[in-house]
Formats: structure tokens, sequence, C-alpha cells
């Protein structure tokens, strides 16, 4: 199992990915834009837009090699002098503000002195708060995480409540996932099942949003929810532009752009001092934002 394999099966994953969001979505299709890089690799970012129930889609694959540059050694704390990343990328933007915003990320990083880590994670932002459909998605994730080991869903939800926090308005992104990182040890899993574990989330995406879409394509919304979907959009992109190390790993290695900005809303919006109304739906979203809650058993 070497890099350039592991990046043809993160190719198979996106395609596989996208077939089925298609189907899901039932109007539109994806376009497909492959892209090269400069200085090693490209990739092929996949969009859609206008869709029955996506505004807005992205599902991106890269294959990015080349040499460690100051700015990514000083950033990243790289100690080769050559690396080489590959990963699938994905992020939905219903129209539906009753259906939640999705990401999953999953990625291979390997430098030339040998080093190799797996990284991803799936997290859930809705702009309004249903615990019980929080519950379904947490319980579909630890179902996963219990068949490669007993430790990861409570040792990688804990990564995601941290990771996708927002200290500048100390609030979590949304009702979190799961989230790891330069996971490498072998004593834990040899490095084919690390995969495989990548493998079976990437895989187990479009089956996960198609549930939370079944529950909640069928709520009527007005345009008061849709204002409120424009200002938790808002809180997305703060935490993509400013928190993300995705995001700023691909700016400065030198990466594609309008690839790595595919997770910007097609439409958010700010509002100066936003106050919601006491006991609204809007306020128990807002009340619910919080690191350590309990969604397995709602």
């Amino acid at each position: 199992m070497n890099k350039d394999w592991i990046a043809d099966e993160m190719r198979k994953m996106q395609l596989q990915i996208v077939k089925e969001l298609e189907l899901l979505d039932g109007q539109e299709k994806f376009n497909e834009d492959p892209y090269t890089r400069e200085e090693g690799g490209g990739g092929v970012t996949m969009t859609l837009a206008n869709g029955e129930v996506l505004e807005k889609g992205g599902v991106a694959f890269s294959k990015v090699f080349g040499p460690v540059t100051e700015v990514m050694k000083k950033q990243m704390n790289l100690n080769g002098k050559a690396f080489f990343a590959t990963g699938v990328s994905i992020v939905l933007h219903p129209y539906n503000p009753f259906l939640p915003i999705i990401h999953m990320n999953v990625r291979y990083f390997e430098m030339d002195n040998g080093e190799f880590w797996f990284g991803g994670g799936i997290d859930l932002t809705p702009h309004y708060i249903d615990p019980k459909r929080a519950g379904v998605f947490h319980r579909q994730l630890k179902e996963i995480c219990d068949e490669f080991h007993p430790d990861f869903y409570n040792k990688f939800k804990k990564g995601a409540d941290d990771y996708f926090f927002l200290p500048h308005r100390n609030e979590t992104r949304g009702v979190g996932g799961i989230f790891y990182d330069h996971q490498n040890d072998t004593t834990i899993l040899p490095k084919e099942k690390w995969f495989e574990f990548a493998k079976r989330l990437a895989l187990s995406f479009p089956k996960i949003y198609a549930q939370q879409v079944q529950m909640g394509i069928n709520d009527t919304y007005s345009e008061q929810n849709l204002a409120w979907r424009n200002l938790r959009r808002g809180r997305y992109v703060e935490f993509n532009l400013v928190h993300d190390r995705g995001t700023k790993f691909g700016l400065v290695s030198g990466g594609r752009t309008e690839s790595i900005l595919l997770s910007m809303p097609p439409q958010a919006n700010w509002t100066y001092q936003y106050t919601t109304e006491l006991n609204s739906l809007e306020s128990k979203t807002l009340a619910s934002l919080s690191k350590d809650i309990d969604w397995v058993s709602m």
C-alpha cells in the first residue's frame, strides 16, 4: 500500500460519493474541474449548484506533492524536505434551513523521511439544532468507530468538540462529530487499517447525510428562517477562514484557491449585535453550541 495507491483509492471514493449525492439531490449533476499544481500534482474539484436539495455542494480530490517551504515548516512544524498529501473533502450547503450543513474530510500525508499520518472526520452544522437528529448522526459515527477501536468515538468526538470551536464566539460550530489528525500509531491499528477506517467514513458519508435529509426535507420554512440560516453560515465562514487547518495548509502550500475555498456557502450574512427571542428555536440552538454534550443518548 504505497502513497500513489492510496491516492487512486481516494479518487475512487470521490466518484462514488458524487454518484450517491446526485441521486440524493435528484435534480442536478456535479461538474468536474480537473487542475494541475505548478509545484507538483493537482486534483479534481466536483461541484453542484442550484439543485433540488443542495444550493451548493463540493466534493474535492487532491494529490499534491513538492518541496516543503519555509512557510510550511513554520506553520505546520514539518521536518522533511518534501511532502505528499492526498485526500477527499466535502461540504454541502442545503437550501432548507432545517437541513444541516455537513463536512467530511479524509486525508493521507507522507514525508520524504518516511513519516506518515492519516487525518479526517465528519461534523454536522445544523442551522437549527434538533437533539434527536443530532443523536442519530452521532450514533452512526459511534457505530463506525466501534468497528475499529472501542476508544475511537470518545477520543475523536472530543477532538471534534475541541477543533470545531470558535473561541471568539465561545461556541461550537455545530453539534460536532468526530475529528482526528496525525494518526500513525501502528500499535493501535496497522497502516492498512487506518486507511480502511478513512475509507469506511468516506463511503458512509452519503448515507449519513441522506438520513438527515429524510428527517428534515419536509419541514416548511419562512424568510425569518432563511435569514437565520445565513447568519449561521456566517459563523461557518468565520471558522473556515480563521481556524481551519486544511484551509491554512492549502493556502501556504500553493494550492488552488478556488478549490480551497470550496467550503464557503453561496450566501452568508452578518448582523451587528443580533439577538434572539427568549425560548425561540434560534435561542435554543445557541444554547446547544457547547462542548461535551452526550448526543448519543439523545
